[in-house]
């Protein structure tokens, strides 16, 4: 079966971002010109997907506003001619790119409780889970490596990259073993291992493709790290009872729940962006000159 429908975690509180995520979304904290769920969703369609549930919590309306259609701003830019143009088709194109739907989770109870939200949405199909904190940039999206693996394998995907030791105790280390290319069998996983329960220094990345039956494991998942229910450890489950697949995926990962990964993504993309791209390189070439 095909993966078609994707979910994406946009609960958090974004603590770590504090007060700039006091009234905005963390989700919507702007790359250049876009939202980062905007980059996530777009990496998403890119992969296939054409269904996309936003799990959402309360003071997050801007998400929903974002992806539906804006009839006074539309009108503005209509009214402003052939200059305007191309904006009006990039603001009336974000609505289109998929088909959106929203759920609240009522708690923050963790990751796992987040995805298990989307159960009535998913039905009996596979579905791939792109976490909102995580923008990963590249020619060849990561979301569509992991369904290339899932269509290959037919077992759940973790998209996966190696991190220092001191950066794994804060992730998750996973036991895996090479299959061919950037794929490995993962037989075993654990969420903010102590430095002796390290398996690897593979962590889980921001994505990941699952089959229907992680519900039913969800709902035995009991509190985990943070006394939250962890994805992590449903995923452990399911990779102990019929073992998953790791890809250790290609492009840029940007942190969005964390201050120097926002600068990262804010500087790099800025680099690459046609419209701005040289003119900031010129300027960090220059400040460069006064550190």
């Amino acid at each position: 079966m095909k993966v078609t429908k994707a979910v994406i975690p946009a609960a958090g509180l974004g603590t770590r971002v504090l007060p700039a995520t006091k009234s905005m979304p963390k989700e919507m904290l702007p790359i250049v010109d876009k939202p980062a769920i905007q980059y996530i969703v777009e990496e998403a369609v890119r992969s296939g997907i054409t269904d996309i549930l936003i799990i959402t919590n309360r003071g997050k309306g801007l998400i929903e506003d974002h992806f539906d259609r804006a009839p006074e701003l539309e009108a503005k830019l209509q009214s402003g001619g052939p200059d305007k143009q191309k904006t009006l088709e990039e603001i009336v194109e974000i609505a289109h790119k998929a088909n959106f739907y929203f759920v609240r989770q009522k708690e923050t109870c963790g990751l796992g409780h987040a995805v298990h939200c989307a159960k009535s949405f998913v039905g009996n199909e596979p579905f791939a889970v792109l976490y909102g904190d995580d923008v990963i940039i590249g020619k060849d999206p990561a979301c569509g490596q992991l369904i290339r693996a899932y269509e290959e394998y037919g077992l759940g995907v973790v998209g996966v990259n190696k991190v220092t030791e001191e950066a794994i105790t804060k992730y998750s280390s996973l036991k895996v073993e090479p299959l061919h290319d950037s794929f490995f069998k993962c037989t075993d996983m654990i969420e903010k291992p102590s430095p002796d329960k390290i398996m690897s220094l593979y962590s889980i990345l921001g994505r990941c493709v699952l089959t229907p039956d992680i519900f039913e494991i969800l709902e035995k998942t009991g509190p985990g790290a943070g006394g939250e229910i962890q994805l992590t450890d449903a995923m452990r489950t399911l990779a102990r009872r019929d073992g998953m697949i790791a890809v250790d995926f290609t492009g840029t990962r940007y942190d969005m729940g964390n201050k120097l990964g926002i600068m990262k993504a804010q500087v790099e993309v800025a680099l690459q962006h046609p419209e701005i791209g040289d003119d900031f390189r010129a300027y960090l070439k220059g400040l460069s000159k006064t550190l």
